[in-house]
């Protein structure tokens, strides 16, 4: 099972990696506390967050903070890191699940709070938590070919909207036990941006090697997990059943080609305590390698695991060999090598 679902790259490397985090922070007790007409009446536990998910807080958007001007001072911080001046980007790729409309592309306003230049190709990448990991993977490609020189990977999400919508949905009479737990996730979600610029490994030596990955897709889940700004709807037990089975078999057909057994870190999407020990139980993985920012952040989406990578990257050395690893609702998995 080679093929499109397998790729390899010789001479790119990640230069910079940067985040940033919205100044207003929502506690899962604050939650709970608007929650509590509702959780009694459906005899639900009173701390159904921290116990069942293991979020504590996540990150909001306050007064006078916009998700897009963060992804765009996320961009400008990784550009300055990398060394590389915005003339000299030839793609841009958004990889956000949030937009404010459907049209024109998020890309474009980024493009233009970036001061890219016109001839830097841009587009918005929509495939849910897997985005800026599909992303990364379209650049490389498209600089392992020579066609650019320079591509900035960004995603930026904006949670609040959707879970006030979903707070005030869940506070309604008539709502049943079913219904409550088909929008829980909605609620882990948080908010955040973050940014990458990956380049030619021969002009950068000292930057981290993009080596390649796999990725594989269950589309026959595609109806588990339907979101929109109105709300997010779940069979949380056969998302997670269907994406377990789907990362296990990628990691068996991928151990014939890459040695991922041997990682000294595994930065894969946050989406809850349930989730990560669900993952690293299935493949086997050393729980102290696994990094976990979900407690404090909540799920932000495709921003998790390059926010999570921000964290790590002070604890990383030359030639550590790191796996972004995600699942995404549809269902698809992606996984990518770097050699720091």
């Amino acid at each position: 099972m080679a093929g499109n679902a397998t790729t390899r790259f010789t001479n790119v490397s990640l230069l910079a990696v940067t985040s940033r985090l919205p100044s207003g922070v929502t506690t899962s007790a604050e939650i709970q506390r608007l929650l509590a007409p509702a959780l009694r009446r459906l005899r639900l536990p009173g701390r159904l967050l921290e116990r069942v998910a293991g979020i504590h807080a996540r990150h909001s958007w306050a007064a006078g903070e916009d998700c897009d001007r963060a992804t765009i001072a996320a961009g400008q911080a990784a550009l300055a890191q990398a060394g590389v001046s915005p003339d000299e980007v030839g793609l841009l790729i958004n990889t956000s699940v949030t937009r404010k409309h459907l049209e024109p592309s998020v890309a474009v306003g980024l493009h233009h709070g970036l001061g890219l230049p016109s001839s830097a190709v841009n587009f918005d990448v929509a495939n849910a938590c897997l985005g800026f990991i599909n992303g990364m993977t379209l650049a490389a490609g498209m600089i392992e070919s020579g066609q650019i020189r320079y591509a900035l990977v960004v995603d930026g999400e904006d949670a609040d909207d959707v879970r006030a919508n979903t707070l005030e949905r869940l506070l309604r009479e008539g709502v049943s036990r079913e219904d409550f737990l088909q929008e829980f996730a909605t609620l882990t979600l948080g908010s955040g941006s973050a940014a990458a610029v990956l380049g030619r490994a021969d002009e950068h030596p000292a930057g981290h090697r993009v080596l390649g990955g796999v990725t594989r897709a269950a589309t026959r889940f595609h109806e588990l997990c339907v979101g929109s700004v109105e709300g997010m709807f779940t069979d949380a037990k056969a998302l997670l059943e269907g994406g377990l089975e789907l990362v296990v078999d990628a990691w068996k057909d991928a151990v014939s080609e890459w040695d991922w057994a041997r990682m000294d870190r595994y930065v894969t999407h946050q989406v809850s305590r349930v989730h990560t020990d669900a993952i690293v139980e299935a493949v086997g993985l050393d729980r102290s390698k696994v990094p976990t920012t979900f407690p404090r952040l909540g799920n932000v989406g495709p921003a998790s695991v390059p926010i999570t990578l921000v964290e790590e990257q002070a604890s990383l050395r030359a030639g550590d060999r790191v796996l972004l690893m995600g699942v995404g609702s549809g269902i698809n998995t992606a996984m990518m090598e770097l050699a720091w």
